[in-house]
């Protein structure tokens, strides 16, 4: 599927649609993405900040996505464990940006080619537009060949 139209497809989730979070790109390639949680009277929490678990919900999908649209059908790709770091409270529209290095694919492929399980650990700060970091989220990955390509 084309990027673009992933993109407009993952918007319209309703968790995303209903929390103000928006996927404001995703590179041709599926190695980049950037995300936006639009800060709403709706989804604040009591003190009126960004509620944590939008801020995790903004990253929870896509190191999954970005590293199955690379490794395909003879993978199995699933999260397996996720943290959350609150830093700072986050009073305004938080970003994240997700990029996914080559390396690391290759790093996955040749790991995973034995037909062996792969845990490995992603990170994405979670920032302001001028940068302060509201929170760290952490997913590990769960990658495996599919026994019948094994």
């Amino acid at each position: 599927m084309r990027a673009s139209t992933f993109r407009r497809l993952l918007n319209l989730w309703p968790p995303f649609l209903f929390n103000s979070i928006r996927v404001l790109s995703l590179d041709d390639a599926y190695t980049e993405a950037r995300v936006v949680l639009r800060l709403r009277p709706w989804n604040r929490n009591y003190v009126r900040t960004q509620f944590g678990g939008n801020l995790f919900a903004m990253a929870d999908p896509f190191w999954m996505l970005l590293i199955l649209h690379h490794l395909g059908k003879d993978h199995f790709v699933w999260d397996k464990a996720g943290t959350i770091d609150f830093v700072a409270p986050g009073r305004e529209d938080v970003y994240a940006h997700f990029k996914l290095e080559r390396q690391v694919l290759d790093e996955l492929r040749h790991a995973a080619a034995a037909g062996e399980k792969v845990l490995h650990w992603f990170d994405v700060p979670i920032k302001t537009a001028a940068g302060e970091v509201v929170a760290v989220v952490r997913k590990q990955l769960y990658v495996r060949l599919k026994p019948k390509h094994r």
